[in-house]
């Protein structure tokens, strides 16, 4: 409503060209601070368990998947990904959600299930075992356990 009331002013002055400009660059910096979240609001702070065993924090965005956010950190390697596609999923980018964090996330569609199965050992699926790229981060989210596990034989080159 604002913003309306804002460009009819606007463009009343538009006779004047320096008041044109001027009006311009208020409604524009007006609308994109006005729509968008700040970025520290967004954060999410998670915890992964790297191959090592060691603990790292890791930050990821509201709406981001756990993989970019891994991959930011330098867990998994996001060359190997289409950090989004799970056509171009062969489970590297597997990861083992702790126990307490399991409800929170939504089930695993089908296809997850196939390809998580499909690279697994004994073709059996791991409970906790989840792609990261089919995990999308949330407020919910923050304080999540995650291990990333050793790369699979087939997966090192």
């Amino acid at each position: 409503m604002a913003i309306s009331a804002i460009q009819r002013i606007a463009s009343g002055i538009s006779k004047s060209p320096i008041l044109f400009l001027t009006s311009r660059a208020v409604i524009c910096r007006y609308s994109a601070s006005s729509t968008s979240a700040k970025v520290s609001d967004r954060i999410v702070k998670l915890f992964a368990i790297d191959p090592d065993g060691q603990k790292q924090e890791v930050l990821g965005l509201t709406g981001q998947t756990l993989l970019k956010a891994l991959a930011n950190k330098g867990l998994i390697e996001p060359a190997s990904h289409r950090l989004e596609d799970i056509e171009a999923c062969s489970a590297e980018c597997e990861v083992h959600i702790a126990e307490e964090w399991l409800e929170k996330i939504p089930p695993r569609t089908h296809d997850e299930k196939y390809i998580l199965t499909k690279f697994s050992r004994e073709r059996e699926l791991n409970k906790h075992a989840r792609l990261g790229c089919q995990v999308i981060l949330n407020h919910e989210l923050q304080g999540m356990v995650v291990a990333v596990p050793e790369a699979k034989p087939w997966d090192t080159p």
